[in-house]
């Protein structure tokens, strides 16, 4: 099965920031690629498209439909567990 997970951020967000290498890292150790999404006048179709509310927003895709989502700051080993739940299903 393929799956892509989907980090949306905005430039000025702090979690966003401390987020995306933690999401990088656990994505890389499950060979799922990650696919950033700035928040930007250029993306703001998109975002709307995905019904993103706020940022950090994570959004796992499972054959090009999303199966999970999550928004806000998360640490480590929970975001670790969540995505691993959600890679379980």
């Amino acid at each position: 099965m393929k799956y892509e997970l989907l980090e949306v951020s905005g430039e000025s967000c702090a979690n966003c920031f401390t987020l995306l290498p933690i999401v990088n890292r656990l994505a890389a150790a499950r060979g799922i690629p990650v696919r950033h999404l700035e928040v930007t006048e250029e993306t703001a179709a998109e975002v709307q498209a995905l019904y993103i509310e706020r940022v950090p927003t994570l959004i796992v895709f499972k054959e090009g439909i999303e199966i999970a989502r999550c928004t806000g700051y998360l640490p480590e080993e929970i975001l670790e567990a969540w995505l691993d739940a959600k890679l379980e299903e």
